[in-house]
């Protein structure tokens, strides 16, 4: 008997409590970083969002798309400006940011997911006004935060089996365009569906300590500890936030995991070990 098979049986019969565990469930996913970029990379993550839908859970993916952003702006010779660090989004970038995101970006991770025999449709957060936004702060133009949610629409996806695929693009209640920071905009829609589960794929591979060890888990005080004494910083206190914010409106827990990590989302959800931190009441 080969030991290959043998090892894939193994794993298999391993997951049936995680299988049953998450029969049904709601998973939010936010990708991003430099594993969109990767044909390779693309199609394993399509590969893992296919079978986890054929196991019962239903997965909802939210993508961002910042360097393909850059890209084409400096293509089109756009200057972008910064204010704190964010991107000033003026009505010319967020044209731009609408156009590459719903649909390059979006349109890329549909396609692959089909390829990989699964049934996905690309969506914004304008689509039936699933994502209401008001501007963050008016120094960075047309950046918005979502202010209402209206999920009943992804909920008739999931139910016709599909998968939806939704860039972090809103609307304001004046007919405006927002472009949405993607973690936000997974988070908003976590709480909104309820979710069990929001994994927020990045490009590290977890909340560190002082030591820089990878933590497997921690509570929400603990992260506004580790935040409070400097240990979460840079750009994983956005991502701690998201998840606090999350967890606060519904989310039963987050998980910050490495996107490159093959299968990342699989061991995440159908091993004991997990992948990177889960942060959890």
């Amino acid at each position: 008997m080969n030991e290959d098979w043998l090892a894939s049986a193994r794993t298999l019969s391993k997951a049936l409590p995680y299988l049953q565990r998450y029969d049904g469930a709601t998973v939010v996913i936010k990708f991003g970083g430099n594993a969109m970029g990767d044909d390779a990379e693309m199609a394993s993550f399509a590969r893992d969002i296919v079978l986890m839908k054929h196991v019962g859970i239903n997965p909802v993916v939210v993508h961002g798309g910042g360097p393909m952003i850059n890209e084409m702006l400096a293509r089109l010779d756009i200057q972008s400006e910064f204010v704190g660090g964010k991107r000033v989004t003026d009505a010319a970038t967020v044209e731009v940011v609408e156009m590459v995101l719903s649909g390059r970006v979006n349109k890329r991770i549909v396609q692959a997911i089909n390829a990989e025999g699964g049934r996905a449709v690309g969506i914004s957060g304008k689509d039936a006004g699933l994502m209401v936004c008001e501007q963050t702060n008016p120094d960075l133009g047309f950046v918005g935060t979502p202010v209402e949610m209206n999920p009943d629409f992804l909920h008739s996806l999931a139910a016709a089996g599909t998968i939806p695929v939704i860039a972090p693009i809103g609307a304001g209640r004046e007919g405006e365009t927002f472009n949405v920071n993607g973690d936000t905009a997974a988070g908003a829609i976590a709480a909104a569906l309820n979710a069990d589960r929001l994994l927020l794929l990045t490009d590290v591979s977890g909340v560190k300590d002082a030591d820089g060890e990878v933590l497997s888990e921690i509570t929400p005080d603990e992260a506004r500890k580790l935040t409070a004494e400097g240990v979460i910083a840079g750009g994983m206190i956005p991502k701690t936030e998201t998840a606090l914010h999350a967890m606060e409106n519904g989310v039963r827990a987050v998980v910050i995991l490495d996107g490159r990590a093959p299968n990342a989302c699989l061991l995440e959800l159908l091993t004991e070990h997990g992948a990177g931190t889960l942060i959890k009441a």
